[in-house]
């Protein structure tokens, strides 16, 4: 029942700058509460949450764990040798709700401060979408290099931020997701360490025998599934992606 929350969480996050816009079609209307406030009409906000709706994929790629985790597992795979198992579709599925796991101090919060105020109907839709983004930036910083903010905040013509909550989330995102690459491919490398030794291992033997016919991949491969098997490589290898974003 938490992922539909989680969901709805998502959406109101990314929505502060559209809440924020001057839009001048005739079908909107502002309407004024009883402390003088004006808000957009309910049908309005429902549009803009079912349009938010198509940019949900991006926000799970690019704002949360999800990156870091499937990248992971598809260079796991690629080392043990079976470039196809397990299925995208279980790699997919086990990096989705890993990240959910990672993730869900980080929901909770902004459950708990913007989505239940709003759907009680004591914060405004606003409001509610500008306190959403407080605990999903200060997780995106948490997880970014100075030197990748710093290259994007160059490149969008800004020498530097007075705080942290001053940096737009046109220069977040993009320095996130190229920590979030750079962390991957380190934790990659380390993973393919064992495996690649395996494989030389392996080859060397079949070279000393005089069987250069027969492939290494194929010999080797039973030893690396063994090899990963036994020291509870599954375990392992998710316990240290959790524990990897300070969890």
């Amino acid at each position: 029942m938490r992922v539909s929350v989680y969901i709805l969480t998502a959406l109101v996050v990314f929505l502060p700058g559209l809440a924020g816009a001057d839009v001048g079609i005739p079908a909107v209307s502002i309407v004024d509460d009883a402390s003088g406030n004006q808000t957009w009409s309910v049908s309005i906000q429902i549009l803009m949450l079912m349009t938010a709706l198509t940019f949900l994929p991006s926000v799970v790629l690019a704002a949360t764990s999800f990156t870091r985790i499937v990248i992971v597992l598809a260079i796991l795979r690629q080392a043990i040798g079976m470039p196809q198992t397990p299925p995208n579709q279980v790699l997919i599925g086990l990096a989705l709700f890993l990240s959910f796991f990672v993730m869900s101090p980080v929901l909770n919060e902004v459950y708990d401060n913007s989505v239940e105020p709003y759907l009680q109907g004591t914060m405004e839709f606003a409001p509610a979408a500008n306190a959403a983004q407080a605990p999903m930036r200060e997780f995106m910083l948490s997880q970014t290099r100075e030197p990748d903010l710093e290259l994007f905040a160059g490149l969008a013509g800004d020498d530097s931020y007075e705080s942290t909550g001053d940096v737009p989330l046109t220069v977040l995102l993009p320095s996130f997701l190229t920590s979030e690459l750079k962390t991957a491919f380190q934790i990659g490398f380390l993973i393919f360490i064992p495996f690649l030794i395996i494989d030389l291992v392996v080859s060397s033997v079949l070279m000393s025998m005089g069987m250069m016919m027969l492939s290494p991949m194929l010999i080797s491969l039973p030893f690396k599934i063994m090899l990963f098997v036994l020291v509870d490589g599954w375990a392992l290898l998710i316990g240290t992606l959790a524990a990897s974003f300070g969890t």
